[in-house]
């Protein structure tokens, strides 16, 4: 498996994105780790409710609005992805400055879609 990949702001619900995505993910023999607000699981992912110390994350996808970011700002920076992606609606100034403040890749794309072309 290549690009271990956290999705922060994961759902259970069939119909996020987020869950699209860790299910895109698995089909696509990434590992995936995925934090939420409610604990359960899709495509046998484990959502967590609360944060962990997960090794060796290299990608972190954003499924979280700007406003419920905030609280994850240290907890991105002390995984020390190698990128973060900001999926639509996730776009953030003040986090991109924090990334690249501590030498973090970002970009402002789709997680589906980069793995629908094969860029992921």
């Amino acid at each position: 498996m290549i690009k271990k990949t956290l999705v922060l702001g994961a759902s259970k619900n069939a119909n996020r994105y987020s869950n699209l995505a860790i299910h895109k993910l698995v089909d696509n023999n990434i590992e995936t780790v995925a934090v939420g607000k409610e604990e359960g699981y899709v495509n046998e992912v484990k959502i967590y409710s609360n944060v962990k110390n997960f090794k060796g994350i290299h990608t972190i996808t954003l499924y979280l609005n700007k406003m419920h970011q905030l609280s994850y700002y240290q907890y991105i920076i002390n995984l020390k992805p190698k990128r973060v992606i900001f999926n639509p609606g996730t776009e953030n100034i003040e986090l991109e400055k924090l990334l690249t403040e501590h030498n973090i890749k970002f970009e402002k794309a789709c997680t589906l879609v980069l793995l629908s072309i094969g860029e992921f």
